[in-house]
């Protein structure tokens, strides 16, 4: 894609596009995923150096980690309404501020409670970024870039995962130690958390700047201003688009929970679909690989060092297979991409498993026994550990928010992103929130339990995904209503 002005022939009906401003459009959008990213991951730096300052225990310190989660499912539950309610550009704005907000409350704290506090509003704003982005990208693009500019959400999400262990790992190495102080006087971890306000500066901006949702605009009976943000995507006169859209929305209803209301346990066949391919991308544990990559590799004989490094290695890989995912998805199609991931998490999950549990124990030194990996071992289990993030980068990471912007129909689609959302989010708090334990009591029974999730989540895809490459949204808005 190129990142100019072009007009590109559209495949099926002959309707060109300007694929620069679309791009410009989407990244903007997206950005809201580097902030995501960013805010979710900076803590895996910090860890130590927060449980020395406040004195804690793995216990609160893992609650510390994951009570962002909970203010995440919080922030997307009420995203959806705020995006119905104020507008998509505006909620963009909302989620700029709170990670501003957040980036220097979590910086200063006095004391745990206001940490997690901090670290509440912060979730809150990935929550709402990650109901926005996907919601105003879908809802822009033409459908034959519809999945590749998607996946700009996942490489966002990525870039800015790895722009965090990058930022930590600059930061510690001129600091000495994450809780040695640094410019100004200021620890280490703390500026960990400053870095932010840099990207949150450059999202408000970017987000001023760009025009509101076609679909929000024709839902809030303002069709000259929806006509005129189509054109300014397409090469056509767009009155039939509009039209098109307004056909499948109900101008003058307001939402309420209601509408998600169906005969399947009280929901729409379609909303549990994205609920559970929500949980499924949380349940084989990818986020317990970025929230605690480093711990587990310490845990397995690996100098601090070392662990951030490999760290940064398995950041730098999953920035890469997103990349292929973009080149992929239009062209291979979701399901199929869904099924690929699916197949190739669960024989490295598996290897993962083999390889902790055949590991030689030793005493981690509070009566109990880790996993020691040298040698071969230690390089087996890195590159079994990168290709389970390459399979998940290529295909679950991405694909999953594409669809959560495109599956739900046009009429309820904020509100079923945003439980969607929110589902991801309880699910990555329950993970997140699990995990530690577990792993301190053998991380082959938590590799062990990934594994099974990851072959559940073939059955999942292979019977309930439809295949969306390709279609307008109006298309697969009819098509969820009939089902």
């Amino acid at each position: 894609m190129a990142h100019g002005g072009p007009v590109l022939a559209a495949s099926g009906p002959a309707e060109g596009y300007r694929t620069g401003r679309v791009v410009r459009l989407a990244s903007t959008a997206a950005m809201g995923g580097f902030l995501f990213g960013f805010d979710s991951a900076v803590i895996n730096g910090a860890n130590t150096a927060i449980a020395e300052t406040f004195d804690l225990g793995s216990g609160v310190m893992a609650f510390v980690v994951s009570i962002a989660l909970i203010g995440s499912a919080i922030g997307a539950w009420f995203a959806g309404q705020l995006a119905d309610s104020f507008g998509r550009r505006r909620v963009m704005l909302i989620a700029a501020l709170l990670f501003a907000a957040s980036a220097i409350g979590t910086a200063f704290p006095p004391n745990v409670e206001v940490l997690m506090l901090w670290r509440l509003i912060g979730g809150a704003g990935i929550g709402v970024a990650s109901v926005v982005a996907p919601m105003y990208i879908a809802e822009i693009a033409p459908s034959q870039l519809r999945g590749r500019l998607g996946s700009l959400q996942q490489l966002a999400i990525v870039l800015g995962i790895f722009a965090t262990g990058v930022s930590n790992y600059i930061i510690v190495s001129l600091a000495g130690s994450s809780t040695s102080e640094w410019l100004f006087g200021i620890e280490a971890w703390r500026w960990m958390f400053l870095v932010m306000l840099v990207p949150a500066a450059v999202y408000f901006l970017m987000a001023w700047r760009i025009p509101e949702s076609p679909r929000y605009l024709v839902e809030m009976g303002r069709l000259d201003e929806a006509r005129a943000v189509l054109e300014s995507v397409f090469t056509t006169d767009q009155r039939a688009k509009v039209l098109e859209i307004q056909s499948t929305m109900d101008a003058d209803h307001k939402f309420s929970m209601g509408d998600l209301r169906g005969p399947k346990f009280g929901l729409l066949p379609i909303v549990w679909i994205g609920i559970l391919l929500s949980a499924f991308q949380q349940f084989v544990g990818i986020n317990a690989v970025f929230y605690y990559s480093n711990l587990i590799w310490e845990s397995v004989g690996f100098s601090q060092d070392e662990a951030f490094l490999t760290s940064m290695i398995t950041n730098a890989v999953n920035v890469a297979t997103t990349l292929v995912a973009i080149a992929l998805i239009d062209r291979v199609g979701r399901k199929r991409l869904l099924m690929i991931g699916s197949s190739g998490m669960v024989v490295t999950l598996a290897l993962l498993t083999v390889i902790f549990g055949t590991a030689p124990q030793v005493s981690n030194g509070v009566g109990g026994f880790e996993p020691s990996l040298t040698g071969m071992m230690a390089t087996f289990a890195v590159l079994s550990f990168n290709m389970y993030v390459v399979f998940f980068g290529m295909s679950w990471g991405p694909v999953v928010w594409v669809l959560l912007g495109e599956i739900f129909p046009n009429r309820i689609r904020a509100a079923a992103l945003a439980l969607a959302a929110s589902a991801n989010w309880i699910a990555n708090f329950v993970v997140s929130t699990a995990f530690p334990p577990v792993a301190a009591r053998s991380l082959t029974i938590a590799y062990g339990v990934f594994t099974l999730f990851a072959i559940a989540s073939i059955f999942f895809v292979r019977s309930k995904i439809p295949e969306t490459t390709g279609r307008s949204l109006e298309e697969i808005s009819e098509e969820a209503v009939a089902a």
